[in-house]
């Protein structure tokens, strides 16, 4: 599923239900975002050497850039 059928469907609980708990979707949301953004940008950069993706990998795990 895309990001903006999330974004449809936190806008259609909401309209139904002004109260609606929409914040498993909107956690869903954001992370289609970034794993959209980050596909984006990857398939937009030149071929990464393994010890690029490697630290990279690090970053998106929370470690440091220098862990």
């Amino acid at each position: 599923m895309s990001w903006t059928h999330t974004r449809a469907q936190i806008a259609r609980t909401k309209k139904a239900d002004p109260d609606a708990d929409v914040s498993e979707l909107k956690l869903r949301l954001r992370e289609e975002r970034l794993a959209d953004y980050i596909t984006r940008t990857v398939d937009a950069a030149p071929p990464l050497r393994a010890d690029q993706r490697d630290r990279l990998a690090l970053l998106l795990r929370g470690g440091g850039p220098d862990a």
